[in-house]
């Protein structure tokens, strides 16, 4: 059961954590983010990456992960990169944002369907998430929009994981098919999860606090 409450734990965390925060860009969601970069991309070498490469032909492979990092490339023209911690928030904005929307619910309806074979795959969601919930209640907290449309823009997006999660656990999908959408979720973390390490820093310096976390991050996906 966690495996389908747990990235709506997230969700809902990340509202309250935003229903509390002055500053999108304040030091701890920036922690927040490198954790979950390091830890996402971890659990993905570990759990993942290896689970697929045993099952598919090793050129397909790698094929499929390539769609999945630019089909991840495609949806942040629409999302302008919500999903690896960027929205740029314009206040008082009225015209719902509906490439943003769509953009994220497909991506977080993609990202559920490894949770139902690799179940520690859910921590990854669920670290993940957090940081983005919170960004993206920001945002719609500083809207104009309609306390109807933030509450439905939020539901539906902390649905569309679990909803992922249940189609692959009760669809009958051909093993190739879904070691094939796996490798494509692959890519997919891939590209959000090396986006967040890798993106320059300010005034390109070493931070210690941003490498401890990558470290924990790393630390903590291996031994689970």
């Amino acid at each position: 059961m966690n495996k389908y409450l747990f990235p709506i734990y997230a969700v809902i965390l990340g509202v309250v954590i935003a229903q509390f925060s002055k500053n999108k860009k304040n030091w701890n969601t920036k922690l927040l983010l490198s954790f979950s970069g390091a830890f996402l991309l971890a659990l993905t070498l570990f759990e993942l990456l290896p689970e697929v490469y045993n099952h598919l032909d090793t050129k397909l492979t790698g094929l499929f992960i390539m769609c999945g990092i630019l089909l991840q490339i495609v949806l942040e023209l629409f999302s302008k990169g919500a999903e690896h911690g960027h929205v740029h928030i314009h206040k008082n904005e009225k015209t719902f944002p509906w490439l943003l929307f769509i953009s994220l619910c497909i991506h977080s309806f993609l990202e559920g369907f490894p949770i139902h074979e690799h179940n520690d795959m859910v921590y990854g969601v669920l670290v993940h998430k957090i940081p983005i919930a919170t960004i993206v209640s920001l945002f719609l907290f500083q809207s104009k929009f309609s306390i109807t449309k933030i509450i439905g823009f939020l539901v539906v997006f902390g649905s569309m994981t679990p909803l992922g999660t249940y189609i692959s656990n009760t669809v009958d999908l051909s093993a190739q098919l879904a070691h094939s959408i796996n490798a494509i979720v692959i890519g997919i973390f891939f590209h959000i999860s090396t986006t967040i390490l890798f993106e320059s820093g300010e005034g390109h310096k070493f931070n210690l606090s941003k490498f401890i976390s990558i470290i924990l991050g790393v630390g903590i996906a291996y031994f689970i």
